[in-house]
């Protein structure tokens, strides 16, 4: 199989959706509107455009993965930070790579671009295999009830996060 990883293009924006929204149909943790929120990052001020990344096959659209700012506050203390958020494989298309070529790509990508950490939420099992780890382990916090386990975060540069503790703060796109 190959699969041509590449930042996305304005060309790309409709077709990108609705792969998002495809690879959530059937997602029992979700409330399929991924796309949605795909759209309002996109017109955000977190928006970076080199990390809006798809995966090609034969030409078609099968994946995409998106990382915008974020931010970790403590009191009067914030530290920039990623947000992996979401990735998108179509189901058709899952289990077989594609994921996880789009989450290394747009790891290599921001750390070129200079950022220092990711944030996510998902599944442990899962985002470990990429050096994510339990963002407890940092006191960092989620704005709302997770499980523990499934905050994560992934030092870009080695301890970013060693002084950074307190409550990721997500842009408004992410609650409209």
């Amino acid at each position: 199989m190959n699969v041509k990883i590449r930042q996305e293009t304005v060309v790309d924006y409709k077709i990108s959706e609705r792969v998002v929204e495809e690879a959530f149909k059937d997602a029992e943790y979700s409330d399929h509107k991924e796309h949605l929120l795909v759209d309002r990052l996109r017109k955000s001020e977190a928006f970076i455009p080199e990390l809006s990344i798809i995966a090609e096959l034969d030409k078609k659209i099968v994946g995409h993965i998106m990382l915008t700012k974020i931010l970790i506050k403590n009191d009067d203390k914030e530290h920039e930070a990623l947000a992996l958020a979401p990735v998108s494989v179509l189901p058709q298309y899952q289990n077989k790579g594609i994921g996880n070529s789009l989450i290394i790509e747009s790891i290599k990508v921001a750390k070129e671009l200079g950022y220092t950490s990711v944030i996510v939420l998902g599944e442990d099992r899962y985002y470990h295999r990429f050096g994510f780890k339990s963002t407890s382990i940092w006191n960092i916090r989620a704005p709302f009830d997770v499980p523990r386990e499934s905050f994560m975060a992934l030092e870009l540069k080695r301890e970013s996060l060693v002084q950074v503790e307190g409550v990721v703060t997500y842009p408004k796109a992410f609650y409209e």
